[in-house]
């Protein structure tokens, strides 16, 4: 079980590794662009060589790439589905080209029209980026917290989604607070179990690729995506200790997205947290 976090890559890729080292991180989740924007720069060969240099001499990994938040395949948009193919598209072969496991993305939202009318949509483009993606990383699709009308707040629309576009290389990431907020108990083992057997009745348990370790602002089933540090939310760190030491858990990487106890993102305190949260419940690193 390694642990690690989101960092920024201001000032290129290859800062990202230093700033990992500095927090304690294991493993790494960066963006590979602005995540509020469609644009998209290809990161120089040079820039890539850095970083997976960095990489080698810090004995770091794995690393996962974020999309950027604007992708949405259940629009009802046709030019903003096209945007989402070719943006996750791009991450993926960059991913390739740093040595990425994968690249973590958000489903979206279905509009109103319900999760069934726009699976079909959602497949399709899914399977376009796979089929024109390069050998290696592969494309994790995210649990929602199940505000609004996202998609993939419950494990079964999850399941749905793999079943249909049937392509190995589509994986799941788990964010701890989301699926707390969505309904699933993650603070007794009672709750990790049911929330197992729901989870292999949809996507299954083995496509998970990484886990987002975040605590919770709101009670479980609020729907609401609110990111708390380790330890100060609803989840708390016993709900983490019961979590981690799940064997179904112990060979996925913890990347967090916490707040920060200063507010400014993922700190050496929450990595410690949750290092100390693993030497308790015995999942060697």
């Amino acid at each position: 079980m390694k642990i690690g976090a989101h960092v920024s890559t201001s000032g290129g890729i290859s800062k990202a590794v230093v700033r990992g080292q500095e927090i304690g991180c294991e493993a790494l989740q960066i963006f590979g662009s602005s995540p509020q924007s469609w644009a998209f720069r290809d990161v120089p060969d040079a820039e890539v060589e850095a970083f997976r240099q960095n990489m080698a001499d810090a004995g770091m990994g794995p690393v996962f790439m974020h999309a950027i938040y604007l992708v949405n395949l259940g629009s009802s948009k046709p030019d903003v589905v096209e945007k989402g193919v070719k943006s996750l598209s791009d991450h993926l072969n960059l991913a390739a080209r740093i040595g990425a496991e994968g690249v973590i993305f958000h489903p979206g939202s279905h509009g109103g029209a319900g999760f069934e009318a726009i699976l079909p949509q959602v497949a399709e483009s899914l399977r376009r980026v796979l089929d024109g993606a390069p050998e290696g990383p592969c494309l994790a699709v995210e649990n929602m917290a199940g505000m609004g009308k996202h998609i993939g707040a419950r494990f079964e629309e999850l399941g749905a989604i793999l079943d249909a576009v049937d392509d190995e290389r589509l994986k799941v990431c788990l964010d701890t607070q989301h699926s707390f907020a969505a309904g699933y108990d993650l603070t007794t083992g009672h709750g990790i179990e049911d929330m197992l057997a729901q989870l292999d009745a949809g996507p299954g348990s083995a496509n998970v690729v990484a886990i987002h370790a975040n605590d919770s602002k709101r009670v479980c089933g609020s729907g609401v995506d609110r990111h708390d540090n380790i330890g100060e939310g609803f989840i708390g760190e016993d709900g983490f200790a019961v979590f981690m030491g799940h064997p179904a858990f112990r060979d996925v990487p913890f990347l967090l997205e916490v707040p920060g106890f200063e507010g400014n993102g993922p700190d050496q305190r929450n990595v410690d947290i949750l290092k100390a949260i693993r030497s308790r419940v015995g999942a060697a690193p």
